[in-house]
């Protein structure tokens, strides 16, 4: 195996100088740099990472930690998480926590001495206990956090103004009875669009009504079932709104089933604009979010935090989402973002919203 001995020697160099050249360390000639990186190529050296971080502190990865990797939202976080961090010549290190404050904690823990901070997404309200004790023991960026945290920045995603302009949309187009498949129960992103469905029925003078509100869980599966129960209401509801786009694949499909068609018998839209969205018959009209954005953005918070600890507190950014109008409720008035809308945040918070920024294309077989 060679060793930084055997690239000195190779360049003529002390091993001294092959490990600021290895750490991008500037007090070395552009000359000694060129010798070792030709040296280290010739001998196909690969630096010890243990070493390097035991003299700079630093191990130059990220870790991830992700309720689930499975889906088009999650790849597309990491997708954004990977090519920022590779920027800035960081690694990821990605694990699924399924959501449970138990595995996260244990994913966590076998991370401890191998990164230098940690990204992690925990949407459900029982978990600020376990991110207050990450927190502790990382630098440590939040997505869609349950509640602020002490010394934490936190990045998150329009849901309310979303959700709620997406019924302004529909009450616009003349439905006064729409019902909505929710998410799950104690999930952050169910809960804020479930808060903006009915804040945009009140502001309109209607009473949210209990019997229009169907359980889900974001699945596909869900959504027929509870479209199922919809049908058999007296009056039936006009337009249905899914709490994710997964959940209104299954509203059509169970619209298709009983022969009744979109949007003609019923108005239907969701949430998230998934790839498949536009492909759907008829297209569905959803709320986009930018989910490589979204690990963009958490990266640069992480970034922020890790470089100015002194500054470490409770900042929290909300991206905005963006109102995508397709054939599924029955309108074609043009996308548009949702610009007249921000997060009412604790005072605690101090939110900013970023412009939404154009997503390099997807590289073939990336998942996206």
């Amino acid at each position: 195996m060679v060793t930084i001995r055997d690239v000195a020697r190779s360049a003529g160099v002390s091993i001294a100088t092959v490990s600021r050249v290895i750490n991008s360390s500037p007090r070395v000639s552009d000359d000694a740099r060129r010798r070792v990186h030709r040296a280290a190529s010739k001998l196909d050296y690969w630096p010890n990472g243990t070493a390097r971080s035991l003299t700079t502190s630093r191990t130059h990865v990220l870790g991830v930690l992700l309720p689930d990797l499975f889906g088009e939202f999650f790849s597309e976080v990491i997708r954004g998480l990977d090519h920022t961090a590779r920027d800035s010549k960081f690694q990821i290190l990605v694990s699924s926590s399924h959501a449970d404050t138990r595995d996260l904690i244990a994913a966590a823990q076998s991370m401890r001495g191998r990164i230098d901070g940690l990204i992690a997404m925990v949407p459900e309200r029982g978990s600020a206990a376990a991110v207050r004790s990450l927190v502790r023991r990382f630098p440590t960026v939040v997505v869609n956090p349950p509640a602020a945290i002490d010394s934490c920045r936190a990045v998150s995603i329009g849901n309310y103004e979303g959700a709620h302009a997406m019924v302004q949309h529909l009450l616009g187009l003349g439905h006064t009875r729409i019902a909505m498949v929710k998410g799950p129960p104690g999930n952050v992103d169910a809960e804020e669009r479930l808060r903006g469905y009915r804040a945009a029925l009140k502001a309109a003078q209607i009473e949210p009504d209990p019997g229009l509100e169907r359980p889900g869980d974001f699945t596909e599966s869900s959504g027929y079932q509870a479209t199922e129960a919809l049908l058999r209401l007296d009056p039936r509801p006009t337009a249905i709104f899914a709490a994710n786009d997964y959940t209104a694949v299954g509203v059509l499909g169970r619209l298709r089933d009983a022969a009744l068609e979109v949007p003609r018998d019923m108005a239907v839209a969701g949430f998230d604009d998934i790839a498949i969205s536009q492909y759907l018959t008829p297209a569905l009209t959803t709320v986009q979010v930018d989910a490589y954005q979204l690990g963009v953005a958490a990266f640069r918070a992480f970034i922020a935090q890790l470089r100015s600890p002194a500054k470490r507190g409770a900042r929290h950014e909300v991206l905005p989402t963006t109102l995508v109008v397709r054939q599924s409720c029955g309108s074609l008035r043009p996308s548009a973002p949702i610009t007249r809308y921000r997060r009412q945040a604790p005072a605690e918070w101090s939110t900013a919203a970023a412009a939404p920024k154009r997503r390099p294309a997807a590289r073939k077989g990336s998942g996206a």
